[in-house]
């Protein structure tokens, strides 16, 4: 278990020290520089998957507090965290597309501005709906 976070802050690591590498060698172009973080998340992706998938059975039964009768809820706690974090992950991209083209149009045509407002609300309303969510799962445990 602990292998992996190893392997992660070594991936990390070694990411940072490529960038320091990179930013300060000369005649390195782009394409390098994209091909290194291409290959530093190939392997810092497949790691902490990993993680993930050894340490849930660990993270499941200590959040249920086993051998105090509470079992089962860690599932449930830990359901709640992703449908928060993915939603606000999911919003968060939404906001950032929806409200770049928002200020280019409004810049070109300013009646747009409420139009433009309610678009960027609904993507906001993204988080809110996996907050909703996160709370209904934590009210039922």
């Amino acid at each position: 278990m602990y292998f992996f976070i190893i392997a992660a802050i070594c991936i990390v690591i070694a990411t940072i020290t490529a960038g320091f590498v990179l930013r300060y060698k000369k005649g390195v172009g782009k394409v390098s520089t994209k091909k290194a973080l291409g290959w530093n998340l190939l392997s810092f992706v497949p790691i902490m998957a990993a993680a993930l998938i050894v340490m849930i059975p660990d993270m499941a039964g200590a959040a249920s507090g086993a051998g105090t009768g509470a079992g089962g809820n860690g599932i449930g706690f830990i359901a709640a965290a992703l449908s928060t974090g993915l939603a606000t992950i999911g919003s968060g991209y939404a906001v950032g597309a929806v409200a770049s083209s928002a200020l280019g149009a409004v810049s070109e045509d300013p009646s747009l501005l409420g139009k433009t407002l309610i678009f960027v609300g609904l993507a906001e309303g993204i988080a809110i709906y996996g907050l909703i969510t996160s709370i209904m799962i934590l009210s039922a445990l």
